[in-house]
């Protein structure tokens, strides 16, 4: 008769189990925070054990930085769907994304957020691995702004006084901070606003 002994007895590991965490991760930070969230809670809500958790993931800071990540690729996909579509004027891009963005959030209940701007504020005073994820996705964010405007600017469509590079980084930090101040009012106030002077005035 064939031995066995040495193969590995008790349940089997679930398929898909990193991703399956990354993707509750996402959920469950952007709705209660970082340091609200407990890897238990996590692994609860995808049926694993936590030992499960900790053959994927170093640490629940490691595991953050990688749902930071997850987080950026998937608004990526919308930069790239928004920004990259040469058959549309760079200025109306920007627009229709913002357009969307700012749709979005009212659909949302004024909740959330932005995942980045949520743990800057919350995590990176403390962990240098997420700081550096963060300013490496804020860095290619604002660059799809930043090539939309040098486009723009390009065209004749708006003044070249200011580098695209800089103006790129302004309206990505301007969002941020009317998505922050629109946490607080629960309105859409702020949002108009930025777009009223981005588009009425700065990119005018």
């Amino acid at each position: 008769m064939e031995s066995h002994r040495g193969a590995k007895r008790g349940p089997k590991p679930k398929p898909n189990t990193r991703n399956n965490l990354v993707q509750a991760g996402l959920r469950i930070f952007h709705a209660e925070g970082y340091a609200a969230t407990g890897i238990q809670h996590i692994v609860e809500s995808v049926d694993v054990p936590k030992g499960s958790f900790y053959n994927h993931f170093a640490s629940k800071e490691a595991f953050a930085a990688e749902v930071i990540d997850a987080y950026f690729d998937r608004s990526e996909e919308r930069l790239r769907a928004f920004l990259c579509n040469p058959g549309v004027a760079p200025l109306a891009r920007l627009e229709a994304y913002f357009d969307d963005r700012i749709k979005a959030v009212k659909a949302a209940g004024f909740i959330k957020g932005c995942l980045l701007g949520n743990f800057s504020a919350e995590a990176a005073d403390h962990s240098a691995l997420m700081r550096e994820r963060l300013a490496r996705h804020f860095g290619t964010w604002s660059s799809f702004f930043e090539n939309c405007i040098s486009e723009a600017q390009q065209q004749g469509a708006i003044s070249d006084r200011f580098p695209a590079a800089l103006l790129g980084r302004f309206v990505l930090n301007s969002w941020e901070g009317a998505l922050l101040r629109m946490r607080a009012e629960k309105n859409a106030a702020p949002l108009i606003e930025f777009r009223k002077v981005i588009f009425g005035q700065l990119l005018a």
